[in-house]
């Protein structure tokens, strides 16, 4: 049974203290509060001004659609391995009922989670903000049903999923946003239900240009690995394991959670 949806559609401030104005020597103590007067030092030629925090873009959402449509063939081939995602996959497998129903949040042209999950049998229902990344995935994993559509604005019937994949997708959502779906995917899944999410392991905004060498700026906002444990929780999700996964400098946090039932609470 397929679910159905409807579209809708890093520097602190620096701070001089205020300098009191004095009485001359021998002058009458004022009867009234001396005034106030705020002083800004003349600037230290030796050290350099603080860097301006990077503005957000005005549409985040859309520099990260429209960078999606041009890297998209940079970001995953067609015939792309599993690869880091394979464990991840196969865990989900064991913990899938037969013929299960998954929602795939932001995902991508299909490969490699939808391909797997369909290929094993499962009802994959996929969502992506990328018309390109959609198009792919229609192609690529044909008994998958895939909607172009930002995850906000859509609406499945509660407990129509088994589980839920999002990874590396809430990350490029304005942070006011994340806790919201995070809520809304609770709602999404069945009792007992699975929701795997990686997101960012540490506190971060910004955009990179050139992002893959392809020639598109990208955006990102996260907030940390406690906020979202604070947030998932808060959904209503049991967090059941969490891990760091490495990329480059840094990396990501992987959180696996799960619904409880309606009598059940976290084992």
């Amino acid at each position: 049974m397929r679910a159905t949806a409807n579209v809708t559609s890093h520097s602190p401030e620096s701070r001089t203290a205020p300098k009191v104005a004095q009485p001359k020597n021998g002058s009458p103590r004022p009867t009234t509060p001396p005034t106030v007067r705020t002083v800004t030092p003349p600037p230290d030629p030796e050290t350099p001004a603080p860097e301006p925090p990077a503005p957000e873009p005005s549409a985040p959402k859309d520099l990260v659609r429209r960078g999606y449509d041009v890297v998209s063939y940079a970001y995953r081939a067609d015939d792309a391995e599993d690869g880091a995602y394979a464990s991840w996959i196969a865990e989900l497998l064991g913990r899938l009922p037969g013929g299960a129903d998954v929602l795939d949040l932001g995902c991508g042209c299909g490969v490699p989670v939808a391909r797997a999950l369909s290929g094993a049998g499962h009802a994959v229902t996929g969502v992506d903000l990328s018309e390109v990344q959609v198009e792919r995935a229609r192609g690529l994993v044909p008994r998958g049903s895939f909607l172009r559509a930002d995850a906000l604005g859509i609406g499945f019937a509660a407990a129509s999923f088994d589980a839920v994949v999002c990874l590396y997708m809430l990350i490029h959502l304005p942070l006011a946003e994340q806790p919201v779906l995070l809520s809304r995917i609770a709602g999404w899944l069945r009792p007992g239900g699975t929701l795997l999410v990686v997101a960012g392991h540490g506190a971060w905004t910004g955009t990179e240009e050139d992002w893959l060498g392809a020639g598109a700026a990208m955006w990102w906002s996260h907030p940390g690995k406690e906020t979202y444990r604070e947030w998932i929780t808060a959904a209503g999700l049991f967090v059941e394991g969490e891990e760091f996964v490495p990329e480059g400098d840094g990396g990501h946090v992987l959180f696996w959670t799960r619904k409880c039932g309606e009598a059940e609470g976290p084992s």
